[in-house]
């Protein structure tokens, strides 16, 4: 048997899994496959802490350098992107190919680190950066190497997705569903990073570059989270056809304009997409040949995304243990679009919710004020209240452009009338 050795940087939660999975099942794959991944070391900082997976001592270690020397592949699980790079280049520049679940590292700096690995013919593999266990990444490199992607839809973030999912549910508001998630374990303490939209946007800029041929970085990514989403914008949502949901948004105009943002969005309840509960994720996928496709699973979790990172070692196994050629995972330098779309020009429907005083005529210069900025509006729907007092407009747009409504916004805003800033949700015809 064709035997690799494999050292894992990381052993926290993800690390402590692909330990436990590859010394369980080393003969599954080894039947399948013909090779056997062999866990060599882990490195980590705190090798004392019981992280529930037995672990030959003799394989814990503090020194993550000179476990890189003594391995075939180093898998990179510490998360940041500073020590996790410095590793991920010393791997590489010594010619070892490297596993990552890092997102945030190859969404800021994918393109340094491919530079580095083609450099030094190593392979650099990433299915578990995003979406957990779902092979989305195998799917966009291998299965849909053929079509042209017109779109992505992906729920991403499994901690927005559970906080959405349960004010949906239980009509609770956003904060105290919140504290729960962070008593549950599956908000952290500091939840910025997932309710602000920052994980997400990670996310869809690797799978943006991906599928359009070159690294794209942060810049080009819009991201907007849910901390000013409602209880009454889910019901108002519910009652007009619609889920809420934390979406990336990737798609290609036949022009070849790309738009990569990541917000709320309203999408129709009857489709598959809006059926995505609690911290499940999930990747709508359209392509010119293979239509619409649906990767549904745990995006997040031990067991998920170590399934995910021993997939990436396996393949990366065959390729070493039978002196294959390198298949860098990135893609060849061909951009495959004629320029990023800013924000201001996106085309989109909308959903507005003002709070205005009961008063005359207060309707129609809202209307008015949406009328100059050309925006057509599809529905308004005024809840009735007592004369003088506080009442919810509601009004549906149809398609026009994000610089438009955010220049009516401003006027509505203004109004002597308005009493709350314009409640603004992007509406998403999947």
């Amino acid at each position: 048997m064709k035997e690799f050795k494999v050292g894992i940087i990381g052993f926290g939660t993800v690390g402590a899994g692909v330990a436990s999975c590859l010394l369980k099942n080393a003969d599954v794959i080894a039947k399948r496959t013909g090779i056997t991944p062999v866990l060599a070391g882990i490195a980590d900082l705190d090798i004392e802490t019981d992280r529930g997976v037995v672990v030959p001592k003799e394989l814990l270690t503090t020194d993550a350098s000179a476990m890189i020397r003594n391995v075939d592949v180093v898998v990179e699980l510490i998360g940041g992107t500073t020590i996790a790079k410095k590793f991920i280049l010393e791997a590489l520049n010594a010619g070892k190919s490297v596993v990552t679940a890092n997102k945030a590292l190859l969404a800021e700096h994918g393109e340094e680190l491919f530079a580095a690995a083609e450099k030094n013919n190593a392979d650099l593999y990433y299915e578990a950066s995003v979406g957990g266990g779902i092979p989305i990444i195998k799917g966009l490199r291998e299965g849909f190497s053929g079509n042209r992607i017109s779109r992505m839809y992906g729920i991403l973030n499994g901690t927005c997705n559970y906080i959405l999912t349960r004010m949906e549910k239980e009509e609770i508001d956003f904060a105290p569903v919140l504290k729960d998630a962070q008593q549950l374990g599956y908000a952290e303490a500091n939840p910025s990073l997932d309710i602000d939209g920052f994980d997400t946007a990670h996310k869809a800029s690797i799978l943006a570059s991906l599928a359009y041929g070159k690294w794209l970085g942060m810049d080009p990514v819009y991201v907007q989270g849910i901390r000013d989403i409602t209880l009454a914008d889910i019901k108002n949502a519910d009652e007009l056809g619609y889920k809420i949901k934390l979406l990336a948004i990737i798609k290609q105009s036949e022009q070849g304009e790309v738009e990569v943002r990541v917000h709320p969005a309203m999408i129709p309840k009857t489709t598959q997409l809006a059926a995505i509960s609690g911290v499940f994720n999930g990747v709508m996928v359209t392509g010119d040949y293979v239509g619409d496709t649906l990767f549904y699973g745990r995006g997040a979790g031990r067991e998920a995304t170590a399934s995910a990172v021993v997939g990436d070692i396996v393949d990366i196994g065959r390729n070493i243990v039978n002196k294959a050629a390198r298949r860098i995972p990135g893609f060849m330098e061909g951009i495959q679009y004629s320029r990023i779309k800013p924000m201001d020009e996106v085309d989109s429907r909308y959903y507005l919710r003002v709070q205005v005083l009961d008063v005359p005529g207060v309707l129609e210069k809202v209307a008015g004020i949406l009328s100059k900025n050309g925006i057509s509006i599809s529905s308004m729907l005024q809840r009735e209240g007592q004369k003088h007092s506080n009442v919810t407009m509601l009004i549906i747009t149809h398609c026009t452009k994000e610089k438009a409504i955010r220049s009516a916004i401003a006027e509505i805003n203004g109004l002597p009338d308005v009493r709350n800033s314009v409640n603004l949700i992007r509406i998403e015809d999947i």
